[in-house]
């Protein structure tokens, strides 16, 4: 490994720590002499930054990108691009191929979130106080600590087909193998590739969704799981009854979480099947179009859609956020 250009590096980051201390140093100097209303300065002063990074990283290419939802490339003026009016938002939903990609998403905000809750849930609730209680926790939230391009990876090996008359390599198809049945390409067939992707964002996010549920489980007061064990519940009444309606808050937490996250997937379908076969989803189909393709109109459409998509998430999010701060 060549290592000439580093010590190079490792002086620009000691400058730009020096530079960072710097300014932080003056600004508390400045503040310190401010004679009136120093909260509020001080206040102002350490937002400004926020809010300039904040304008010039997310406000401003939010518009940009808006406004770049109505243009296509001009074919008359290659790398110029044209007004389009809503010519590429009907193409988002009439082409069959971005209709397939739209229905891929929905399929991934269904089932993720509500299968990952599910696992984290039920799992919690099998695992709570039991003996190794911890070891048992870590084998779920190992995933966790794994970065969904190697997650990828891993499970493209389990997926792997070799043809019937070779030693098999995907333990998926060693399985099928050893039961009599023949080794399947499992992430060419769709709509079944799709799900065998899904699986993957399933396996990582129940261990963040156990986490959480578990934490609020041991938060239920003891004096509501005694009361309602001398009243002589079963264990499905407990929790139906007890242990879902105390943990609600947590469980919409998890979920809208995990519904973000699973409306950006990404690395995935890229590390697994480059979006291939009918695998794509709306992210990789906005990467796809907006560089690869060099058509920013169209990937700047779906970014804008999935912008929309998100927003009503976050604003429900941030609403009951309020309301649990009321209720306290």
């Amino acid at each position: 490994m060549d290592f000439s250009n580093e010590p190079p590096k490792l002086l620009e980051l000691l400058y730009g720590v020096i530079g960072f201390l710097a300014v932080v140093g003056l600004l508390l100097f400045v503040l310190d002499k401010l004679p009136m209303r120093k909260d509020r300065w001080v206040a102002l002063t350490f937002l400004f930054p926020a809010g300039l990074l904040l304008t010039i990283g997310l406000i401003v290419p939010a518009i940009r990108t808006f406004i770049l939802s109505f243009t296509k490339p001009d074919i008359a003026n290659p790398g110029q691009n044209k007004f389009a009016g809503f010519e590429n938002y009907v193409w988002m939903f009439t082409e069959p191929e971005s209709r397939h990609t739209l229905l891929n998403t929905l399929l991934w905000v269904v089932l993720v979130p509500t299968v990952s809750t599910a696992v984290g849930l039920i799992y919690s609730v099998l695992v709570d106080r039991s003996r190794g209680e911890a070891f048992a926790k870590s084998l779920i939230f190992m995933p966790m600590a794994i970065s969904f391009v190697g997650a990828g990876i891993i499970w493209k090996f389990i997926y792997e087909y070799r043809p019937e008359d070779e030693q098999q390599l995907g333990l998926l198809n060693q399985i099928v193998v050893w039961l009599g049945g023949s080794p399947q390409q499992w992430l060419l067939k769709g709509p079944w590739n799709t799900l065998f992707l899904i699986v993957v964002l399933i396996w990582i996010q129940a261990g963040f969704a156990m986490v959480v549920l578990s934490a609020a489980i041991k938060a239920i007061p003891a004096e509501i799981v005694e009361a309602a064990r001398l009243d002589g519940v079963t264990p499905w009444q407990m929790f139906w009854r007890v242990t879902v309606p105390s943990i609600r808050p947590a469980l919409v937490v998890v979920l809208v979480t995990i519904t973000i996250g699973t409306l950006k997937v990404f690395d995935i379908v890229r590390a697994m099947t480059g979006g291939n076969f009918g695998t794509s989803v709306l992210a990789y189909d906005m990467y796809n179009w907006a560089f690869p393709f060099d058509n920013t109109g169209r990937g700047s459409t779906l970014a804008v859609f999935l912008f929309l998509l998100v927003t009503p998430i976050v604003i429900y999010q941030i609403r009951n956020l309020r309301q649990q701060r009321e209720i306290r």
